[in-house]
């Protein structure tokens, strides 16, 4: 659920990659990392932290250049140190350095390559520094001085022929471009556009949209499952499908809950897609209650208001905004350990006392993860004097683990793994709990104008696209991504990075 970008300019990018990354921003909140390039050198800036905090006057002025990549980081692999922020960069063949949103899940192997046959040495755990050292020695393979487009495109159909997971890339080759590519499936969204200045047209890579309009660049189109956009240093646009055998499965999640509701990702508006989860959700509700006694419809701000405007809508129920949010804490369900998560809530929500007294509620989430939060949300709703409090999921329960880079905890900690509908309802203190049926958010996201036949839905039905993720692999980051072995990993993180500091 990383964000990146990548501009190529007229004029020195670093303030539109700045703030590019600030409207990226919800995409990952751990780490940010800048690097430009000019007259063949790099300028580096990455810290933990928001883009606001990681970068001040003084690094603005030191990242000079007309072509340069971003990132905004949070974990899914490997741990929370400075030293995996992103951008990661290879001295050879020509100076490559890359930002990536996703997750390799065949990572051992790839590493084990790497040491054994490539003869490169990774520094870290992380899987964006293994696969820039796979696309490094793939277009050192070309063996140019000067490399063509040809030889990077060459270099992204090996990357495929090797990889996999879901991905999308920048990385800029110093001097000569840059690049971003897609998985095979399009998993992870990336998208591409322009903008006309008076010195000539400039390219920017980005993961959403949005951030092409906030910067006034016009949306060319997604990158495809498996295409490969180079934007050469002068400004020469050239793409090419570098994949085999393509095929758009992309992630439902991100129409679901990761991108923002400005964006559109595979020309699906996210927006209209939450309108129409607002509105299956109504048709379900009035199917199994039809003489419900709902008051009031109240979204848990922010990701769920679009879907729960529709569904009250639809249902002729007042909608109305009960909770008020401090916007200075981060997203809960990637924090570590449930103490933190609850004292999160509480800090980030505050009910309405009115909107609540005397009023059978309905709560609106986007998803239900842990249920940590929602159980808080529900105490605090009758704390307010709801007479009775029911909730409402824009999807369906999350049963399964993801592993193509958004992290989602281990199967054991998910609320609804082996639970049916009405054991969550009274774990998290539910009245009554109603999730969105399957077929029903994949026709709300794939239903409109543009038609999108298949969904990575792998975290509601447990069905993997890429077909390597079996048993033993699950096992595997479920040791990874346990809450204790997180709070460890952080633990030594925290001693490393104070004794470098």
């Amino acid at each position: 659920m990383c964000g990146i970008v990548g501009i190529v300019g007229k004029s020195n990018v670093n303030q539109a990659l700045y703030d590019a990354l600030t409207v990226l921003q919800h995409r990952g909140q751990d780490a940010a990392g800048i690097v430009t390039s000019h007259d063949g050198r790099l300028f580096l800036r990455k810290d933990n932290g928001l883009v606001r905090d990681v970068f001040h006057q003084r690094h603005m002025q030191r990242l000079v250049g007309h072509m340069g990549i971003g990132h905004v980081r949070y974990p899914t692999a490997g741990s929370s140190t400075s030293a995996e922020a992103q951008p990661f960069y290879v001295n050879s063949p020509y100076g490559i350095t890359l930002a990536h949103n996703g997750n390799l899940t065949n990572v051992e192997q790839l590493a084990k390559e790497i040491y054994e046959s490539d003869l490169r040495h990774v520094n870290t755990n992380s899987d964006s520094e293994v696969l820039l050292n796979v696309f490094a020695h793939e277009l050192a393979q070309r063996g140019k001085l000067q490399p063509t487009e040809e030889d990077v495109f060459a270099a992204v159909t090996d990357v495929h022929n090797r990889c996999v997971g879901g991905y999308a890339v920048v990385a800029m080759v110093t001097g000569y471009g840059i690049v971003g590519f897609r998985d095979p499936h399009g998993i992870r969204p990336i998208v591409f556009g322009q903008r006309h200045t008076d010195e000539g047209v400039e390219y920017m890579i980005a993961s959403e949209s949005v951030s092409l309009d906030v910067l006034g660049f016009t949306l060319i189109r997604d990158l495809a499952p498996g295409e490969a956009v180079y934007i050469t240093e002068d400004g020469k646009l050239h793409t090419r499908q570098c994949a085999l055998n393509p095929k758009l499965t992309p992630c439902i999640f991100e129409h679901v809950y990761l991108a923002r509701p400005d964006s559109i990702i595979d020309g699906v508006s996210v927006y209209k897609a939450r309108l129409r989860m607002g509105e299956k959700l109504a048709d379900k509700i009035l199917r199994e209650r039809p003489d419900h006694d709902i008051d009031v419809v109240i979204p848990i701000p922010d990701t769920s208001r679009t879907a729960a405007l529709e569904l009250a809508n639809h249902l002729g129920v007042k909608f109305r905004e009960g909770f008020v949010k401090n916007r200075y804490i981060g997203r809960t369900f990637i924090m570590p350990g449930q103490a933190a998560r609850k004292k999160s809530v509480r800090q980030k929500l505050n009910a309405i006392e009115l909107e609540f007294r005397g009023k059978n509620v309905m709560l609106v989430d986007d998803s239900i993860v842990r249920g940590t939060t929602c159980k808080q949300i529900i105490q605090m709703a009758r704390e307010a004097g709801a007479k009775n409090v029911y909730f409402c999921s824009a999807a369906p329960a999350v049963r399964y683990p993801n592993v193509y880079g958004i992290d989602m905890p281990s199967a054991h900690e998910l609320i609804a793994h082996n639970r049916s509908t009405q054991d969550v309802a009274d774990l998290i203190g539910a009245d009554w709990l109603i999730y969105q049926d399957l077929p029903d958010l994949i026709e709300a996201v794939g239903g409109g104008k543009i038609k999108i036949d298949e969904f990575d839905c792998a975290v509601f039905d447990g069905k993997y696209v890429t077909g390597d993720v079996d048993e033993a692999y699950l096992n595997k980051i479920e040791q990874a991504r346990n809450d204790s072995s997180k709070i460890k990993t952080q633990a030594v993180s925290a001693i490393i990075d104070l004794y470098n500091n």
